[in-house]
């Protein structure tokens, strides 16, 4: 196969850019984040995700043509291939196709068509599908024959029949086609379940398009059929299925023969429907899968890149009732200073002791801004702060705990601070969460983080390979300074990985702090390869070149010195006068190695050297009312999005328990995709639409 072309074909990119991308990545082994940022000139300027795209149907087809070898080998060594049959797979560029074509060749367990073919009944089955009017004399010859009655004789050819209809390649095209367009997922309940399976109430009788089910309930739905509280099909009009197959199968002079459809409605009941209704349903999930992971990517995104205060003295607090609040001091490089408990909530109580502890750490650390984790305690807590004398330019924020317990108690926790219990360890994850969110949300994996959508139920090796990948976008497209960044936030740098970082986190340790991008060449293990996929995301601030606080490769570091000499100033004169960057004549510098997009990039990163992406962080505060019980319809109150999912967004406004925002309530027009209107952690205005104390939900209009 061309596999550039067929690329090309299906998603309309241009097959010259396509093959670049293809060389790059599978033969020269970049990595997608270097070709989408330094490669422009080679792809066309494809962004990550239709670099992304291209190496996913890359890797689809070249599974394909290996499968293809494997087919023709098994069909070559069975004594059964042919020139057409060989032309045909060759051909073949869909997976599910090359296995119907493959299907009639596969070995067998024993099946009625294989019992009836050892008695030498497949010359009648021939027969039949040849000339159907001579049913009776060609099955008393036969019977005669193979030494077995007239009726085994007719059922033995019909098993033939029913097994070649289920088999043929053009049939099942078919059918496979009927059942997606037209089947519909159809649900009822296991009913001596009813009770215990409640939480699926609402699919108890319940059908929908399988074409158009969105992917919650199918997911929803599947689960529920596996924990056994559901029973579920996929329905179709039968007859319309046998008369397709019929019609496919048969020539239309003998399809009128009732012997022979027959055949192909037992072949159509008892071998294609089954498994047609398996491969619907695994359709089905894999859609839904898609749908899933694609939210929970977007989420995970999204938070990833959730803005952060910067380096400042922060005070951290991981709230509670029983056990008091763990607090922690950290300084602006986010180490660990001071840590201790208070006790000033229920039952303990000890608000006036709580309240003299922290204006004494406030004061003796410097602190500058305080995080409040927004779990159990955490509105009070922040009350608590709230009632203080706080110095003036000190900023408040709550803070997500969404996976702090999980980092706690991690290898990664315990090897930062291995003197140290989970509690401190979370409290210090709260705190650097707020000064780098990026930084410190790497550490966790990211099905942990709670922003996901039957994030559970999903096929486990695909949605982690897509989270790395968005890991790995999000660190790329920010950068990470080299001389802070921890062993953990540098794996995910490209061309690094696991072993590299801590080669480079040990290199810093023993020698000191990197002076320039070169340096990382002395890394033991650390190539021109790999330096060359990793230099540009690396960042050392104040560095010997200034452009190594910057997005310029080092490969480029020569056009810009040209740049510099042609206005007759030094690179960093030419970085510090935007008036002197507006005089550069981008033609200049074109040439058959640096091409414009990437003097278009230089020129735009001289402007703002190591710029970060991310927004501003702003502060939050939620309204009064802490319990579901204080809320009443019609109210507006100020909230945080906590999640996005197909269906709606979720939205904290200060009760412990977050409200749904419908996606029908999101906006006064139609939405198709919640996050074309909110995005995660965005504060939003909501009104109270209906209070459900009993089942503790909360719906919410967004206003």
């Amino acid at each position: 196969m061309d596999i550039p072309a067929i690329i090309s074909e299906r998603i309309s990119l241009s097959k010259s850019h396509v093959a670049a991308v293809c060389r790059l990545l599978f033969e020269e082994s970049a990595t997608i984040p270097f070709v989408s940022r330094y490669r422009k000139e080679a792809t066309g300027g494809m962004d990550e995700v239709q670099i992304g795209l291209v190496a996913e149907m890359y890797c689809l087809l070249s599974e394909l043509e290996k499968r293809k070898q494997t087919v023709v080998a098994a069909i070559e060594t069975s004594g059964s291939m042919t020139d057409e049959l060989r032309d045909k797979i060759e051909a073949c560029t869909d997976a599910k196709e090359l296995e119907d074509i493959y299907l009639p060749y596969k070995p067998k367990r024993r099946t009625k068509a294989q019992i009836a073919r050892q008695k030498g009944l497949e010359p009648l089955a021939d027969a039949l599908l040849d000339n159907p009017r001579n049913i009776d004399s060609l099955a008393r010859k036969a019977a005669s024959e193979c030494s077995v009655t007239v009726e085994e004789a007719l059922q033995g050819a019909s098993d033939i029949i029913a097994e070649r209809v289920s088999e043929d390649a053009a049939v099942r095209k078919r059918l496979r086609r009927l059942f997606w367009q037209k089947g519909l997922v159809s649900v009822r309940s296991v009913t001596d379940k009813e009770s215990e399976g409640a939480k699926y109430s609402d699919y108890f009788d319940f059908s929908e398009p399988v074409r158009r089910i969105p992917s919650h309930r199918m997911l929803a739905v599947m689960r529920g059929t596996a924990e056994g509280f559901l029973r579920s099909e996929i329905k179709v009009d039968d007859e319309e299925a046998v008369e397709t197959a019929a019609y496919t199968f048969l020539p239309r002079r003998v399809a009128s023969s009732s012997f022979l459809r027959e055949a192909v409605a037992d072949g159509y009941k008892r071998l294609l429907r089954p498994s047609l209704e398996n491969e619907t349903f695994a359709r089905a999930k894999e859609r839904a899968d898609e749908e899933a992971i694609k939210i929970f990517c977007s989420n995970l995104r999204q938070l990833l890149l959730s803005p952060p205060l910067g380096a400042c003295r922060v005070l951290a607090v991981d709230p509670g009732f029983r056990t008091g609040c763990k607090v922690v001091c950290l300084d602006s490089d986010g180490n660990l200073v001071h840590n201790e408990t208070i006790y000033p909530h229920e039952p303990r109580k000890e608000r006036a002791a709580a309240i003299n502890k922290l204006s004494n750490l406030i004061e003796s650390y410097k602190i500058e801004a305080v995080a409040i984790g927004d779990g159990t305690a955490g509105r009070q807590t922040e009350e608590l702060f709230k009632s203080m004398r706080l110095p003036e330019g000190l900023r408040l924020f709550m803070v997500s705990e969404d996976g702090a317990s999980v980092y706690s108690a991690s290898a990664v926790a315990r090897e930062e601070f291995p003197d140290y219990d989970v509690t401190v360890r979370g409290a210090v994850s709260i705190g650097r969460r707020l000064v780098d969110p990026l930084s410190e949300l790497v550490k966790i994996e990211p099905e942990s983080i709670g922003v996901g959508q039957y994030q559970h139920d999903v096929e486990r090796s695909r949605l982690k390979e897509s989270l790395d990948t968005v890991v790995e976008s999000c660190v790329n497209s920010v950068g990470v300074d080299l001389n802070t960044a921890s062993a953990h936030l540098l794996r995910y740098v490209s061309g690094i990985g696991p072993s590299l970082a801590r080669s480079i986190v040990v290199y810093r340790n023993e020698n000191g702090p990197f002076t320039e991008r070169g340096e990382l060449l002395r890394v033991p293990r650390l190539g021109a390869k790999a330096f060359e996929q990793c230099a540009g995301f690396m960042r050392i601030r104040e560095g010997v070149n200034p452009l190594d606080n910057s997005a310029v490769h080092p490969e480029s570091y020569g056009v810009v010195e040209k740049m510099a000499r042609d206005l007759g100033v030094d690179t960093k004169s030419l970085i510090a006068d935007k008036e002197l960057q507006k005089r550069i004549v981008p033609e200049r510098y074109v040439t058959d190695k640096t091409g414009m997009p990437t003097i278009t990039d230089i020129i735009s990163e001289l402007a703002k050297p190591g710029r970060d992406p991310r927004a501003k962080i702003e502060e939050f505060e939620f309204s009064e009312h802490h319990s579901i019980d204080d809320l009443e319809e019609g109210m507006e109150l100020p909230g945080i999005v906590t999640n996005i999912t197909a269906f709606g967004a979720f939205v904290d406004v200060g009760v412990k328990q977050d409200g749904l925002v419908h996606i029908s309530q999101l906006a006064d027009r139609y939405v198709s995709d919640p996050s074309e209107v909110v995005r995660l952690h965005e504060h939003v205005r909501v009104r109270v639409l209906s209070v459900d104390r009993k089942r503790n939900r909360i719906e919410l209009k967004k206003i």
